[in-house]
């Protein structure tokens, strides 16, 4: 048996798994990441001749690979948000920015240099890289179609989504600083101020320049051209979005911008430029079908990793930081940040603790290493295990815990239609 022939049997019966999984998996707790993860680890332990996968070997492969799959999320996370953009109605989005995620970086990178010995650029870069919340694996926790209806949307999906598709770019300033700590012999100096500039500032609003500016021209293009034949929502089918996914992601590459911010705004400019088209529900549809594909190649690719023996360099003290990253620092540090938020105290909860690591992740740290020197085999131990970890935690707990959560939602919306007049009797008050 040749190899290849091999590669494109494997590759087939992913693709009939992307597509028949879902159904089989509905409302079970089990998720669709965690089936494909389990899949490929059941793959690698066969005895069919597969080549060996080594991520540090083959780092730009799985660097290349993990950024589309994550740019085509980005997309349909953006499309798929219904609220509109704004400080007050994005609250808890910003706090799980801006609060949650720096203090994890800082927490993670500490545990990585206090409980697991690292030197101080690859425990940065450990945080920068395990920080974001995934818009690829966090699914069953995220929003899903897009609706006409604000409503539709309950503060942990929206919360969760918005954050995983702006987290999974402004995690690169840190990535970014932990390689100049290292091109700098593992210390930090006036270089500092430049990074701050640079990698903090100016690539973050060319990302979002970027993503507004392609956005806004192809959500004219889309809804508002004067010729019908111009006008794409009218006769353009999904693949559209992959056009929009990559231009944004390659012109503010070009200028020397963060792609993943300028994707996830463009995404949403085009959800703003006309936010009740049944296009957007096109879009979606295509896209999420593209990334369901893409990720089940990727995640039976990861658990082959797995088999043939990505673990092994994994001690107990990498482990230990990526138990305490999901089932301490991530839910304490994100409920913590949710608090005077419109989101509620069992709200705060689910949505502080399901910040799933993922695809993203396994992308920084290919990215990181191939332009830096870090210990790579360690690195990639503790990242696996740690989306690995994370796979298995909430792809076991979503199900059920969201389920409630809308179980007692629809419940407490039931017992306020009951209290409240109907309009017949209103009519008769007034009367």
């Amino acid at each position: 048996m040749q190899v290849p022939d091999l590669v494109f049997a494997l590759a087939g019966a992913g693709a009939l798994l992307a597509a028949a999984l879902p159904r089989v998996l509905e409302r079970r707790p089990f998720s669709l990441p965690l089936a494909f993860l389990a899949a490929g680890v059941g793959i690698g332990l066969l005895p069919v001749g597969l080549p060996e996968l080594d991520p540090v070997e083959h780092g730009a492969f799985v660097e290349h690979a993990a950024e589309v799959v994550v740019i085509v999320a980005l997309m349909g996370a953006g499309l798929a948000l219904d609220r509109p953009f704004g400080w007050r109605r994005w609250s808890t989005t910003w706090r799980l920015l801006f609060v949650a995620m720096p203090v994890t970086i800082a927490l993670v990178a500490w545990l990585g240099s206090a409980v697991a010995g690292l030197p101080l650029a690859a425990a940065l870069l450990l945080g920068g890289v395990l920080s974001p919340t995934d818009p690829v694996l966090a699914g069953d926790v995220q929003v899903g179609e897009p609706s006409d209806a604000e409503e539709s949307e309950d503060e942990v999906r929206f919360a969760l989504t918005s954050e995983a598709g702006l987290n999974d770019g402004l995690a690169f300033p840190f990535v970014m600083l932990a390689t100049a700590v290292a091109a700098h012999g593992g210390t930090l100096g006036a270089w500092l101020g430049g990074w701050a500039l640079d990698d903090l500032v100016l690539k973050t609003v060319l990302g979002v320049v970027g993503g507004l500016a392609v956005g806004r021209l192809l959500g004219r293009a889309f809804f508002r051209a004067r010729r019908d034949t111009l006008r794409l929502s009218e006769h353009a089918d999904g693949f559209v979005a992959l056009a929009v996914t990559f231009l944004a992601y390659g012109v503010t590459e070009i200028l020397h911008g963060y792609g993943f911010v300028a994707v996830f705004v463009a995404a949403c400019s085009i959800r703003a430029a006309e936010r009740s088209h049944g296009y957007h529900g096109v879009l979606h549809g295509f896209v999420e079908q593209v990334e369901r594909l893409l990720t089940a190649w990727l995640l039976l690719l990861l658990g082959v990793a797995f088999a043939d023996g990505l673990l092994e360099p994994l001690t107990w003290q990498l482990a230990l930081v990526g138990v305490l990253l999901v089932l301490v620092v991530r839910p304490v540090v994100g409920v913590l940040s949710l608090l005077g938020t419109p989101a509620g105290r069992r709200e705060r909860i689910v949505a502080g603790a399901f910040g799933v690591r993922g695809i993203g992740s396994l992308y920084y740290l290919a990215y990181a290493l191939e332009a830096e020197e870090f210990p790579a085999a360690e690195l990639w131990a503790a990242v696996g295990f740690t989306v690995a970890f994370s796979v298995v935690v909430h792809g076991l707990t979503a199900t059920p815990v969201v389920s409630h959560l809308d179980e007692l939602r629809l419940h407490r919306a039931r017992r306020w239609t009951r209290g409240r007049p109907t309009d017949e009797q209103v009519a008769r008050e007034h009367v």
